[in-house]
């Protein structure tokens, strides 16, 4: 297991330095390397820390964000076919951003998009964990995940309905699709704490997972506090999800 870990990693740091190196700028390796170590007062200096390496260490966080609020949701429902979207949180943030650009909001200045959609994640996550009750059972997570998702999609799906702009209803479409164009370091600073805090929350879930792997009621008898354990499931993979659709779409 090691090993595979040891290999993967390995990959990802010569994807990571890859898609550095890969543009249509053309430029050597090292080149590139120098120009984003040292400025030399050159153009490239500018592509490479303010386009290039934006995409890249968002690409890798929310990578890391979605393989790892995969992996807690996997655990805790005990279903290797369970994603983070189940709880609602992508389609709240989502449909927060799709009003922001409706509305002409997404434009009032830079960081008007993310942060809308970061404060309709953050309304997701509330009323998912309002309707599944203090002590509601997984399945219960699950049913209220999927009532807020499917309501969010109504309003997305309204929206787009009754948008009398279609260059508007376009950039929405667009925008869903996802994508890191266009962003900036900006866009990194607003993402990492709240992915950081997600990290941190979901890596402390480790005991608690294993428990469940024998069920609830000997995860429970073994001192485990399922309340406060899916609580912590539910924000951290909220903040890492959110945060990844309001950078990213």
């Amino acid at each position: 297991m090691m090993r595979l870990l040891f290999l993967l990693g390995a990959l990802v740091a010569m994807l990571f330095a890859a898609s550095l190196a890969i543009g249509p700028a053309e430029a050597s390796f090292a080149k590139s390397l120098s120009s984003l170590l040292t400025d030399d007062g050159t153009p490239f200096t500018l592509v490479m820390r303010e386009i290039r390496l934006p995409r890249a260490l968002l690409a890798v966080m929310i990578g890391a964000s979605l393989g790892l609020a995969g992996a807690a949701m996997q655990g805790y429902l005990r279903n290797p076919l369970a994603e983070p979207g189940l709880i609602g949180v992508s389609s709240s943030a989502a449909l927060g951003a799709v009003l922001s650009l409706q509305t002409g909001f997404a434009a009032a200045f830079a960081l008007a998009l993310p942060l809308s959609a970061l404060a309709a994640a953050l309304v997701g996550v509330l009323l998912v964990l309002l309707l599944a009750g203090p002590r509601g059972a997984s399945m219960t997570l699950i049913l209220a995940g999927i009532a807020i998702s499917a309501m969010a999609g109504a309003l997305i799906s309204l929206v787009l309905n009754l948008s009398p702009n279609p260059y508007a209803a376009n950039e929405i479409v667009f925008w869903m699709m996802g994508s890191l164009a266009d962003r900036s370091m900006l866009h990194v600073f607003l993402a990492l704490p709240v992915m950081a805090l997600g990290w941190i929350l979901l890596g402390t879930l480790g005991r608690g997972l294993d428990a469940l792997t024998l069920g609830e009621d000997a995860a429970s008898s073994m001192g485990i506090n399922l309340s406060r354990l899916r609580l912590s499931l539910v924000v951290g993979v909220s903040c890492v999800v959110g945060a990844g659709t309001a950078v990213a779409g």
